[in-house]
């Protein structure tokens, strides 16, 4: 099957915006490529396996690419693209050079090829990322395995703001919590927060797609009875219009988000609401530039920032509710 292929050349903060536009203009697929300094240290305690292929994007940018079927009108698809992009200003995203290119591709280019770069990851002490196609044994009974199959969709995990997730879920996690995980994309900290021991997780996007990804990787995990995936947003749930069995009772002792720092800031009254005295919000998906106003926002709806974990250009906070 021959797919048309829309690249977007731009930068890293702009990249989960811009693969969401691609998505809503009904892209079957995005992938995404950003620099990549191979002369780098690496930190190998955990004995993470990174096996990047090199490539020659800029530092701090990154390059797009939307799968469509062949027959859609693309330029109508470019248009509403170009136009979405330009709105990015509004909010104090720098979309970099946005240049837009069009080819060809047949479905073996995209769709498979870029599994071999993702192997078996240790993202913490006791969480280790396996692809579903990858074989891989635990090196000791603390670890635990995350089986994932992130489509073309969604992250494998190595993006900071994940792992930055991960690990900071693996320090605020008790054996029993009831957690909600707003935007799941995949759902990898859903699991993650099962496997580290929650009772149960909420788990909700307002995209579809995710929800299905999310859905698919939770019955990876063998996790049905422990993970519920709602098509949702927090603010639903709260005023109880979700329409589907929550299985978690609010308020509730951990919630994470991991998406952009400009979603953050409109529903952080929301969590302050959804969490128990003492409870704990993680926060990321924070590009460096917003982190003040993150930091800001969560100090005035009544949160003390207990940590703020960073790892590249990223931010995550843990904040506690007074």
């Amino acid at each position: 099957m021959i797919w048309k292929e829309i690249t977007i050349d731009t930068t890293e903060e702009a990249v989960e915006m811009i693969t969401n536009f691609l998505h809503e203009a009904g892209a079957g697929g995005v992938t995404i490529e950003e620099y990549v300094d191979n002369d780098k240290p690496r930190d190998t305690s955990l004995g993470q396996w990174f096996e990047i292929p090199p490539n020659d994007i800029p530092e701090g940018e990154a390059r797009i690419s939307g799968y469509f079927p062949d027959g859609t009108d693309i330029d109508s698809v470019i248009a509403t693209v170009k136009e979405r992009i330009a709105e990015l200003a509004e909010y104090d995203i720098d979309a970099g050079r946005a240049n837009i290119a069009v080819k060809d591709v047949s479905e073996d280019d995209w769709a498979n090829n870029w599994k071999q770069y993702f192997k078996p990851i240790r993202v913490s002490e006791q969480l280790t990322i396996k692809p579903t196609w990858e074989e891989y044994a635990p090196e000791s009974e603390k670890e635990k395995i995350i089986e994932l199959d992130p489509g073309m969709a969604f992250g494998t995990g190595t993006h900071p703001t994940t792992s930055l997730c991960l690990r900071t879920l693996e320090g605020v996690i008790q054996q029993g919590d009831e957690v909600i995980d707003v935007g799941t994309g995949s759902g990898i900290l859903a699991i993650g927060a099962s496997k580290l021991g929650a009772a149960h997780v909420l788990a909700l996007d307002l995209d579809p797609v995710a929800v299905s990804s999310a859905l698919e990787n939770t019955r990876l995990n063998g996790l049905e009875d422990r993970i519920t995936v709602v098509e949702s947003d927090l603010l639903s749930v709260l005023k109880q219009e979700a329409g589907a069995e929550l299985n978690v009772k609010l308020p509730v002792r951990v919630v994470v988000a991991n998406i952009l720092a400009e979603i953050i800031l409109l529903f952080i009254d929301d969590v302050y609401e959804a969490l128990q005295p003492g409870g704990y919000y993680i926060a990321s998906g924070i590009y460096k530039n917003k982190e003040q106003a993150v930091e800001e926002a969560l100090l005035a709806a009544g949160f003390e920032i207990k940590e703020t974990a960073r790892e590249e250009e990223w931010v995550a906070f843990v904040a506690r509710k007074r």
